[in-house]
């Protein structure tokens, strides 16, 4: 008996937006529908599959590379798919929200990448999720264009030849999609919304312009979540009869359990694999998370003085490297969060000169390409590449044979010389309040003190804080880490926060909610496993 046709899905709690059938078509409704009735049993396992993984590391202490995928790791003889052309040459990324004035300007920075973001820099607003879809068709048929209200000013696309390939990033596997529910009033993951529609619309567009459905995974937590992942990919290239091998995933490796499996993640997506990349502060958040239980020697410092040459972090991103090249795929290192000041040029001379180093670190270690948040970053970013690779798109062919990582040095947090401080406490409580707040309002790439912040910003800040309280962290000021000093630097920052854009300002924002929000997940005693989960129930829209 052949299985029944998939039940329609319902809009749910949303206002109608303007143009919104062109990308909720019925049948982009029935695609998304059955990537829910196929896939999500399967994701649920797998989130369950998380939790007992978390309580195995509480009661540990440690993790190990899997001994019963060893034979993948020892067989040298499988790579991952080649390289579309259009997927080539990464030496620069350019990441952002799929907003129209963000489309046209990434589209145009450069970058020979766009990370056009459904997930961290996206807060999912169903205009959000929506439009973001609507806003990328636009940009394949060449009819977006925008004018920023407050200043006049015209965007439009320049020719087709210099813009960059769109790497899309759907939600995480965690999240759901409130406004689209099943005829059991169950909500479709976020992943399978994100993905379905961006699949659905322009799977055949973008073969059709010479490139591709291209996809970064964010949150992945093992091999099995990469074989969901590659399921979905197989399914979907045959229902919308789109050839096998389309598809193009780069795994983000933004979690401490994917970091002992990422020779795994690659086998299982091989024929649809492009690269892994490297995400510093999910990763950090990750270790926070998994280690939380494991004593002393697991305490992060202040999250600024944790760079990418601290050990550990020294040991997970040239394990990176070699594992990609090994196999053929692509090595894309981390982000240069800076954002260049308009009214300050010594302080943009500081920052430039750090990114410089940063990305001719990374150029030197090996990688093909890196990741920028803004425009102006892009020649910086560019140079350090082209000094290295020259006219090569990539150097896959550099093994980095003499790296050899040990399963302990991938969280050897305590090689660092490093300790929490005082000023690192009230940071993280301004960056937690002040991003959380901008969420609330719709907003997931946020300019805080010169640096683009997005969830993963807000996930280490409300974990650290988290951390120093239960470990019971003393800082240089003979200061303890309790929840009423938290509470007191919290209380400071919104007073000076009024201060600093006036009573109006203060009143019109989410101030206080956002206030409340860190606090919540900073000071229970039940750690939330994301912070975006109490934040979705209260986001409106």
């Amino acid at each position: 008996m052949s299985a029944p046709a998939p039940s329609p899905l319902a809009i749910v709690d949303a206002e109608p937006l303007p143009r919104q059938e062109e990308v909720l078509s019925d049948a982009a409704l029935a695609f998304v529908a059955e990537l829910h009735r196929r896939f999500t049993p399967r994701r649920d396992e797998l989130l369950a599959r998380r939790a007992e993984r978390r309580a195995e590391i509480a009661r540990t202490s440690t993790l190990d590379f899997l001994p019963e995928t060893a034979a993948i790791r020892a067989d040298d003889s499988w790579k991952v798919a080649p390289a579309p052309a259009a997927l080539d040459d990464r030496r620069v990324e350019i990441t952002g929200p799929t907003d129209r004035k963000m489309t046209i300007n990434a589209l145009n920075s450069g970058a020979r990448v766009w990370l056009a973001d459904f997930e961290d820099a996206s807060a999912p607003t169903w205009e959000n999720v929506v439009l973001g879809q609507l806003n990328l068709i636009d940009a394949y048929t060449r009819s977006i264009d925008f004018t920023d209200p407050r200043s006049g000013k015209s965007y439009a696309l320049r020719p087709a030849a210099e813009l960059a390939t769109v790497v899309t990033r759907p939600r995480g596997w965690h999240l759901d999609e409130r406004h689209l529910v099943d005829a059991d009033g169950r909500p479709v993951p976020g992943a399978l919304v994100d993905f379905g529609l961006y699949f659905f619309h322009n799977a055949q567009r973008l073969i059709d312009l010479g490139k591709g459905p291209y996809f970064y995974l964010p949150k992945t937590e093992s091999h099995l979540e990469a074989r969901l992942w590659n399921e979905i990919f197989v399914f979907a290239q045959d229902a919308l009869g789109i050839p096998q091998g389309t598809v193009r995933a780069t795994v983000l490796i933004e979690t401490i359990t994917a970091a002992y499996e990422m020779e795994e993640i690659l086998y299982e997506l091989r024929d649809h694999a492009s690269g892994l990349n490297a995400g510093r502060w999910d990763y950090l958040f990750s270790i926070v998370k998994n280690f939380r239980d494991g004593g002393e020697k697991f305490v992060l410092p202040d999250r600024n003085a944790v760079t990418m040459t601290a050990p550990f972090m020294r040991a997970y991103t040239e394990l990176l490297v070699r594992t990609c090249h090994k196999r053929g795929a692509h090595a894309v290192g981390g982000m240069a969060a800076f954002i260049p000041s308009r009214k300050d040029p010594e302080v943009n001379k500081v920052a430039f000169e750090k990114v410089r180093a940063d990305k001719d670190r990374e150029a030197g270690d090996g990688f093909d390409g890196s990741w920028v948040a803004h425009p102006d970053l892009v020649p910086i970013a560019m140079e350090s590449f082209d000094k290295v690779l020259g006219d090569r798109p990539n150097q896959k062919d550099r093994l980095r044979e003499d790296v050899h990582v040990e399963a302990a040095d991938l969280i050897a947090v305590d090689s660092l010389d490093a300790k929490p401080t005082y000023p690192g406490l009230v940071n993280a409580v301004q960056v937690g309040i002040r991003y959380i707040e901008a969420w609330l309002r719709g907003l997931g790439a946020v300019a805080i003190f010169n640096l683009m912040e997005d969830a993963a910003t807000a996930e280490i800040s409300r974990s650290q804080i988290w951390q120093w309280i239960n470990a019971g962290v003393e800082f240089e000021n003979g200061e303890k880490a309790t929840p009423e000093l938290a509470r007191k630097v919290a209380a400071e920052e919104l007073e000076n926060i009024r201060a600093e854009i006036g009573d109006d300002a203060f009143a019109a924002g989410h101030w206080k909610q956002a206030h409340d929000l860190l606090l919540q997940v900073s000071l229970d005693e039940d750690y939330a496993d994301f912070l975006t989960l109490p934040a979705y129930q209260q986001l409106k829209g």
